[in-house]
C-alpha cells in the first residue's frame, strides 16, 4: 500500500467570534492510498498556516512541504514518516505550526492502519488499559455569574461528574475571579469536581495568591495560569501551593514537555494529539509523564476526530484518569461525525470500530469548507 494523495481542507464557521474558542474552525487532513483506504486526521492550529506547511513546494532539502515528504510512501511506516516529516521541515519547523501540521498526517496514517487491519487504533498502540474514560465537561465561562451557574448545572444534569470552565474574563478582577469559582462550586454541588482554566492571565505571585484563595472551593486543578514560557514561574507556583497545576496544551514538542515537567514542575500533563505530532509522538510524551509519576490527560476543544484520537491515546497509557470533552455548541464540534461521540453517565466509550472509529459527514465538510 502506498500514499497517493494528501489533502488539507480548511473548515470554518461563517463568522469567527474573537474569543478563545478553538471549535470555530479546523484543518481536516485526508490521506488517500492506492488500496482505496482513506484516513482522516485533524490539526488544531491556525488552519491556513498549517495548510501551507502541508502544501508547500520544495525549497531545499530541509525545507519541504509535508505532502511532498509522504507521497508514495508506505502508511504503515509511521515512525519513519514522522522522522522524515520532522527532518524535512527542520528549517522552518521543530516547534509550533510545523509539528501541529504533522499531527494531521500522523493521525490519518493511524486511521489508515486501523482500517486496513480492521482494528481500533488503541490496539495497534498496544493499549487496553481502559474501555471507557471519565469525561469532564469543558466550556468557556458564561457571560455573567448567572450564565456560568446555569451552564454548570446543565452539564451536571447531563451526567458529567466534573466540569471545567475558563479563559475570559478571568484575570481582570480578583474579586470576580473568586466569585466565578464560588459560583461554579455552588452550581456543581459538593460531589462534582470543578476545574479552573485561568487562560495564561497572571504572573507567578498573583497565581500563587489566587490558587490559595481558590483552595476553599476544593478545585481539582488550576490550569495554565501562567504564560507557557514562564517555566520558573510554574516551578515557584507548583512548589508553593497544594492545588494541582495543569499545563501543556500550548506545547508542540517532546522537548517542550520535558522542560515543562522537569523545570516547570507541573502536576498534570495535558497533551493535544492534534498539536504534538499525532499519536506517534503523543504516546511518547505520555510515557515521559508516567516515568515521572504524572497523569497525562488530553486537551481537546475541537471536533470528534480529536476526541476519538484522544480516547485511543488514553486507552493505550496507564496514567490517564480523565478525558476533556468540549461542550461548546459549535456545529463543527457536534455535527462533523455522523455518529457523534456521546457521554453516558459521565463516561465515554473508547471506539472499537476500525481506525479512529469516526465516520465523517461529507455534507458537513462541504458546508463549512472554505479552502
Amino acid at each position: 500500500m502506498r500514499i497517493t494523495d494528501v489533502e488539507a481542507i480548511i473548515l470554518s464557521l461563517p463568522q469567527i467570534r474573537e474569543r478563545t474558542d478553538g471549535s470555530q474552525d479546523m484543518l481536516l487532513v485526508k490521506v488517500s492510498t492506492d488500496a482505496g483506504i482513506v484516513g482522516y486526521g485533524e490539526v488544531d492550529s491556525s488552519p491556513l498556516v498549517a495548510k501551507s506547511i502541508i502544501d508547500a513546494p520544495i525549497s531545499h532539502t530541509i525545507s519541504r512541504g509535508l505532502r511532498h515528504l509522504v507521497l508514495g510512501e508506505d502508511p504503515f511506516a509511521y515512525e519513519y514518516l514522522w522522522h522524515r516529516m520532522y527532518e524535512g521541515c527542520l528549517y522552518h519547523g521543530r516547534r509550533g505550526a510545523a509539528i501541529q501540521a504533522m499531527s494531521g498526517i500522523d493521525l490519518a496514517l493511524w486511521d489508515i492502519m486501523g482500517k486496513a487491519l480492521e482494528m481500533p487504533v488503541y490496539k495497534l498502540l498496544g493499549g487496553g488499559f481502559r474501555k471507557e474514560v471519565r469525561a469532564y465537561a469543558s466550556a468557556l465561562f458564561g457571560d455573567d455569574l448567572a450564565d456560568t451557574a446555569d451552564k454548570v448545572k446543565r452539564y451536571v444534569d447531563q451526567g458529567f461528574t466534573a466540569v471545567k470552565m475558563g479563559w475570559e474574563p478571568m484575570g481582570q478582577d480578583p474579586a470576580y475571579d473568586v466569585a466565578l469559582v464560588r459560583t461554579m462550586r455552588e452550581a456543581a454541588g459538593p460531589k462534582a469536581d470543578i476545574l479552573i482554566d485561568a487562560g495564561l492571565c497572571w504572573d507567578a505571585k498573583t497565581a500563587i495568591r489566587m490558587a490559595r484563595r481558590f483552595e476553599e472551593f476544593d478545585i481539582f486543578w488550576l490550569e495554565e495560569p501562567l504564560h507557557p514560557d514562564n517555566l520558573e514561574g510554574y516551578r515557584r507556583l507548583s512548589e508553593a501551593v497544594d492545588v494541582r497545576i495543569a499545563a501543556g496544551e500550548e506545547e508542540s514538542s517532546r522537548a517542550g514537555f520535558v522542560d515543562l515537567m522537569d523545570r516547570g514542575k507541573i502536576d498534570v500533563v495535558q497533551v493535544d494529539v492534534t498539536r504534538v505530532g499525532g499519536l506517534t509522538e503523543a504516546k511518547k510524551i505520555a510515557f515521559l509523564a508516567h516515568d515521572r509519576g504524572l497523569p497525562c490527560i488530553n486537551h481537546s476543544f475541537t471536533t470528534d476526530l480529536n476526541v476519538a484520537a484522544s480516547l485511543h491515546l488514553l486507552a493505550s497509557i496507564p496514567n490517564a484518569p480523565l478525558l476533556e470533552f468540549c461542550v461548546e455548541e459549535s456545529p463543527l464540534r457536534t455535527e462533523l461525525a455522523r455518529e457523534p461521540i456521546r457521554v453516558v453517565d459521565g463516561m465515554v466509550r473508547v471506539p472499537e470500530e476500525p481506525g479512529l472509529g469516526v465516520e465523517l459527514d461529507e455534507a458537513v465538510i462541504e458546508r463549512y469548507r472554505i479552502a
